[in-house]
């Protein structure tokens, strides 16, 4: 298999799992902590490439301590799940971009690890992306009335007895996961595109939840196989290609919307027949 088939094969993979689970962040309100997430693992990235051990390994490892920090942070009194994202993400953006210029002869260059690069992927990270997909599938399988029940009314979830932290902390992790399967192919500053653009493309185009979860997988595949094909033809990053087609899809899904709530079908009736009916 050539590399371009490989990148296509990941691309319709990353696509689809970042989709279905940026499914779950969009309705849930997620996609600042998602951002967050993305940017925050940026230095375990980097230790992972100077230990010369797995990059995705290395940025699961920070997905985990950011996690327990951003808890941490917003159980704090007067702090939230929006400040702890907040710092998360320029502290760690920040201690990235410190390690790596501490770091000499660091053997993945910057671009790679903030951009992707889909098109050096490895049959690992697309089992990786496979493995993350069916795990999200699975657990939406199982649990997608109570996630539903959750998101869309938390007030009765809580007075039906459920306990939300294990739904909150089931997403959190799907979400770290994906971002994670992410990197590889977009980077870590540009998997927030292929997380949200899908889903929130497809929140548009339809209206139940399981809709969504359907759409936004294949919006996901559709933009990263367009993303790879336009890196081809234009000889340009197949990471940018591929955040630019997911937000292209976004827009063109919220253009659509808005031509639908025009007044098209409004009848306007002439003043001269509205005096003629009231005379008559």
């Amino acid at each position: 298999m050539g590399y371009f088939e490989r990148a296509l094969i990941a691309a319709i993979i990353i696509g689809a799992g970042a989709g279905l689970v940026g499914s779950l962040v969009v309705v849930r309100r997620r996609t600042f902590f998602a951002q967050a997430l993305t940017h925050g693992t940026y230095p375990g990235a980097v230790a992972a490439a100077a230990l010369g051990v797995s990059v995705p390994a290395g940025a699961a490892v920070a997905s985990v301590v950011l996690v327990a920090v951003m808890a941490g942070i917003a159980r704090v009194r007067r702090q939230g799940a929006q400040v702890a994202a907040g710092i998360v993400l320029t502290g760690g953006f920040a201690a990235g971009a410190l390690l790596q210029a501490l770091i000499p002869g660091l053997p993945v260059r910057a671009e790679s690890l903030l951009m992707g690069s889909i098109l050096t992927v490895s049959d690992g990270d697309i089992l990786l992306a496979a493995c993350v997909g069916i795990v999200a599938v699975v657990c939406i399988s199982l649990f997608g009335k109570e996630i539903a029940f959750s998101t869309f009314d938390p007030h009765g979830f809580r007075a039906a007895g459920y306990r939300e932290w294990p739904i909150e902390l089931l997403v959190l992790g799907l979400t770290a996961a994906s971002v994670v399967s992410s990197l590889p192919a977009v980077g870590a500053i540009l998997a927030i595109a292929l997380i949200a653009a899908p889903a929130a493309a497809a929140r548009l185009m339809v209206r139940s939840f399981r809709g969504l979860l359907f759409a936004a997988p294949v919006i996901g595949a559709a933009a990263g196989v367009l993303g790879v094909i336009s890196s081809r033809m234009f000889e340009i990053a197949a990471g940018p290609a591929i955040a630019l087609a997911a937000t292209a899809f976004f827009l063109l899904a919220l253009g659509i919307s808005k031509l639908r709530a025009l007044p098209l079908n409004r009848v306007s009736i002439p003043v001269e027949t509205a005096e003629d009916a009231r005379i008559a």
